[in-house]
């Protein structure tokens, strides 16, 4: 029995010992270095390693750019360089594709007062905080330069000299809306009309005048009217009590 057992054991340690051999038949693997792998793991990938070559393109690389005329989903491609004649261009040619409603207005007027009013001012002036405490000088003031809307989004687009482009900061929509802002901002400054609102259908909405200002403007008036009378049924003067004196003196 131990005789059997024996043998049984050296037949086995040498089946393992050749087993482990190489006799120049088995493919060995280039990551590990051995011809038998046990629990390889990965050391075979099953996909690309990013920057290597392949054989399913031409140019032999796995990461492809996208093809010429690509457009990121939500993203609208804008076609004004940033040069002098980008900026007049865009001055010139650049159009506002948000309408001038009272919610656009308004939110225009608040994303104002996060990014611009700080050097522009609250007033479109160029009295910001920062240039009343000397941080920045040389902000002009809205009604000292001929802009336009489409001039306006190209700024806030790029940027121009020491201000910085705003295009990560706010959508587009968002930097039309300051455009519609800053605009009746400038008609402030230059005591003209602002561009009448439009409501959602398209139409120039009419400003009502509140019924305590009809109430007030109604009290006014007839104040003015009652003035009149009173001044109407006082009799006039013939001359003033100096007159008067000196005609008693010269009588007496």
């Amino acid at each position: 029995m131990n005789k059997l057992l024996n043998i049984f054991l050296i037949a086995f340690g040498a089946l393992v010992v050749v087993s482990c051999g190489d006799d120049g038949t088995r493919e060995v693997s280039p990551k590990s270095g051995r011809s038998v792998q046990y629990f390889p793991n990965m050391y075979e990938d099953v996909g690309y390693s990013t920057y290597s070559e392949g054989e399913v393109f031409n140019n032999d690389m796995e990461a492809q750019k996208p093809v010429d005329g690509t457009v990121s989903r939500g993203w609208m491609p804008y076609d004004y360089e940033d040069t002098n004649e980008g900026y007049a261009s865009a001055k010139a040619n650049l159009n506002n594709p948000v309408p001038l409603t009272e919610a656009h207005l308004t939110n225009g007027q608040a994303l104002y007062g996060i990014y611009c009013a700080i050097c522009h001012g609250a007033k479109g002036d160029g009295q910001g905080h920062l240039v009343q405490t000397e941080k920045i000088l040389g902000v002009p003031s809205y009604d000292a330069r001929e802009i336009t809307q489409g001039s306006i989004y190209h700024v806030m687009y790029y940027g121009i000299n020491y201000m910085g482009s705003y295009a990560s900061q706010t959508s587009i929509e968002e930097r039309w809306e300051i455009a519609h802002y800053v605009e009746a901002l400038r008609a402030d400054l230059m005591g003209v009309a602002r561009q009448p609102v439009m409501d959602e259908d398209g139409k120039v909405m009419t400003v009502e005048t509140p019924v305590a200002q009809q109430e007030t403007d109604s009290l006014s008036t007839q104040n003015t009217d009652n003035d009149s009378e009173i001044e109407a049924d006082v009799p006039p003067t013939t001359g003033s009590a100096d007159e008067e004196n000196d005609n008693t003196n010269q009588g007496q």
